[in-house]
């Protein structure tokens, strides 16, 4: 009983203290841990957040953005979720580009015997490394051209510089 109630505690008071300080952004990093989650869940734009006592949470960025991890991650400016230990669900404000198509991330599990975190999508899910999410990404406010999407553009683009080059040949 007491250990729940110092889970529950620990996080809230932590965020009064660096809410205080002026460093509320970056302590949300260092919650997701007490949690049992990996820091690099979210982004490095965090700009404000808040725990109530039931979980449920809501975290604000600088602006919407993008992130690279296995797959091409758009993160609204809010977040919102409930968390308990070792999961968040409800989850809105995340989404993942699978193939072609953004799909909603609705709940994410960590299972530390595994060395994974479980990204949920309605029914479906995929399992990735957690230590995929050790470090805090950066935010960007652009996609990147990663995937099959953005090599095709990125060949399109370098073959139409090379037809550019060869009309009009520089020796």
């Amino acid at each position: 009983m007491a250990t729940s109630l110092r889970l529950v505690l620990l996080p809230l008071l932590l965020s009064a203290v660096m809410a205080a300080a002026g460093v509320v952004g970056s302590a949300v990093h260092d919650v997701l841990p007490e949690y049992g989650l990996p820091r690099g869940l979210l982004p490095d734009s965090v700009k404000s957040y808040s725990l109530s006592p039931s979980g449920e949470f809501e975290v604000e960025l600088k602006a919407p953005c993008y992130v690279q991890f296995s797959d091409l991650v758009y993160y609204e400016k809010k977040i919102k979720g409930k968390l308990a230990y070792g999961k968040i669900s409800d989850l809105s404000g995340i989404q993942a580009k699978k193939l072609f198509i953004w799909v909603s991330v609705s709940g994410i599990e960590a299972h530390p015997d595994d060395g994974t975190v479980e990204f949920k999508v309605g029914f479906l899910s995929e399992t990735l490394p957690a230590s995929d999410f050790e470090l805090v990404p950066t935010c960007k406010a652009k996609a990147s051209c990663r995937g099959a999407a953005g090599l095709v553009s990125e060949g399109l683009r370098i073959s139409q510089e090379f037809h550019s080059a060869s009309e009009n040949p520089v020796f």
